[in-house]
């Protein structure tokens, strides 16, 4: 039996789970917290509580661990499918990103974390009741 290609994986990159702050803005308006789902060579999976139209370009700035020694990972993205999230009484949204320009810098940072998720491994969401929890994050 031939394997459908419903089973087969149809992205050029594989998906790594990689939960990090992040802040995007949206080109020519304003800029909104979000939460990585996870990255790819060639994207990322993004969660936001801001409704946003599938084509819609982005900047997109990923924030990273101190311990990793590098500053923020920063690139520009266009929205390419759309979801419905939901985090306990909250209802937002997931995007998936392709991107569409990143410094080679950042991309050498996206591909050492890449390489190797274990550098993350300490990064955990924590309650806060100064903040709301989706956005607050320990790195130590």
């Amino acid at each position: 039996m031939k394997n459908s290609s419903h089973s087969k994986e149809r992205r050029d990159h594989p998906r790594i789970m990689v939960s990090l702050p992040a802040n995007f803005e949206i080109t020519g308006g304003g800029a909104y917290p979000g939460v990585t789902i996870d990255a790819s060579q060639s994207g990322l999976l993004i969660q936001t509580l801001k409704e946003m139209s599938v084509g819609i370009r982005l900047i997109i700035e990923v924030l990273l661990p101190k311990k990793l020694k590098l500053p923020k990972l920063r690139a520009e993205a266009e929205i390419i499918w759309k979801g419905i999230s939901y985090w306990e009484d909250w209802e937002g949204y997931q995007y998936g990103l392709k991107f569409t320009h990143i410094s080679n810098e950042d991309y050498l940072k996206l591909c050492h974390i890449l390489s190797d998720p274990s550098c993350l491994k300490d990064v955990q969401f924590i309650e806060d009741p100064n903040h709301d929890p989706t956005l607050v994050v320990k790195t130590e």
